[in-house]
């Protein structure tokens, strides 16, 4: 299966990209696009319809679909939803810088203030309105940071084992990741946090097929590669000392603007890390909100719960977008 090149990506950079591919195209076959974000290369995905719609689409037309990842993930963790949904829908995916297939520079702030930014500054530069964002892990984080700075080109919401406040839970296995020096080793050094991902974040025997692991583990490949997995688990903000907490305090006080707008909480009930703990919070703030829980399901609940995660979201969309009378 070949990859289609868009117009604005380079034979070297199609190269690099098949090349990335390898093990594992026939899984991830969207065409590869970039967005300049000060000299650096800002990956994303965009498949469907380009338009729906009156530009800019009305608040119950189908707008664009946007697919926020987490840690150690990339777009690829949306491969499904993307597949499923892009028929009737556009459908982008983001890579963080410092992930997937966007550039990953050793010397960057990799915080929650500068990936709200880039999310941000790419929505802009698409021109994207009437978003219905989907989020998971970090992704709710920064996903949400967006929309607090860009209201009104939001509308509905897929929430997905992740949050957007602070807590104070953090498992041992993650703080562990934390340490000084050897949390470092062990993660750009070992690959230890992506390796593990792909075996306890998700409840199939024996952890994902080869071709799903490979897709997940390509991109980061080396010591440099993984710069970005280790800041996320560095950035996580335990106390206001940290440099990030404030960012996440203002993410936390805009959720109120969306007490009334469409949103769905889909759970993996077997997660280890974003626990039904979380869930609950999300519900005591949204309590109008859809969930959505499913017990076989782990952290990585679009891999333990597709195809029905993508129905049920399908629906949620469907229902969401209808006329109100």
């Amino acid at each position: 299966m070949s990859v289609p090149a868009p117009d604005l990506l380079s034979p070297a950079l199609l190269s690099s990209a098949l090349r990335l591919r390898a093990g594992f195209v026939d899984e991830y076959p969207f065409p590869s696009q970039f967005l300049d974000l000060g000299g650096h290369r800002y990956h994303y995905i965009d498949c469907g319809p380009t338009q729906s719609g009156p530009n800019p689409p009305g608040p119950n037309q189908p707008g664009p679909v946007l697919c926020v990842h987490g840690n150690p993930t990339w777009s690829f963790a949306w491969r499904h939803l993307v597949k499923d949904l892009s028929p009737a829908r556009r459908v982008l995916a983001v890579d963080h810088l410092g992930c997937g297939f966007s550039d990953k520079p050793t010397s960057y702030p990799y915080d929650l203030a500068h990936h709200i930014d880039n999310l941000v500054r790419f929505i802009e530069a698409l021109d994207l309105r009437n978003i219905s964002l989907v989020v998971h892990d970090w992704g709710g984080a920064i996903g949400f940071g967006a929309a607090a700075r860009l209201p009104d080109r939001f509308s509905r919401f897929v929430v997905c084992n992740t949050a957007a406040f602070r807590s104070r839970r953090i498992p041992f296995r993650i703080a562990v990741c934390r340490w000084p020096i050897v949390g470092t080793l062990a993660l750009r050094g070992f690959n230890a946090f992506s390796l593990a991902a792909v075996t306890m974040a998700t409840t199939r025997p024996g952890g994902l097929p080869p071709a799903v692991r490979a897709g997940y583990l390509a991109p980061y490949d080396s010591w440099d590669h993984r710069v970005a997995v280790n800041r996320f688990v560095k950035d996580i903000p335990m106390s206001p000392a940290h440099p990030s907490y404030q960012t996440l305090v203002e993410v936390e006080n805009s959720l109120s603007h969306w007490a009334d707008s469409p949103m769905l909480l889909a759970w993996g009930l077997k997660d280890w890390c974003f626990n039904v703990e979380f869930l609950a919070e999300w519900v005591r703030r949204f309590p109008n909100a859809n969930t959505l829980t499913f017990e076989g399901a782990g952290h990585y609940l679009f891999e333990d719960a597709h195809p029905d995660l993508s129905h049920h979201v399908t629906g949620f969309l469907n229902r969401a977008e209808q006329p109100k009378t």
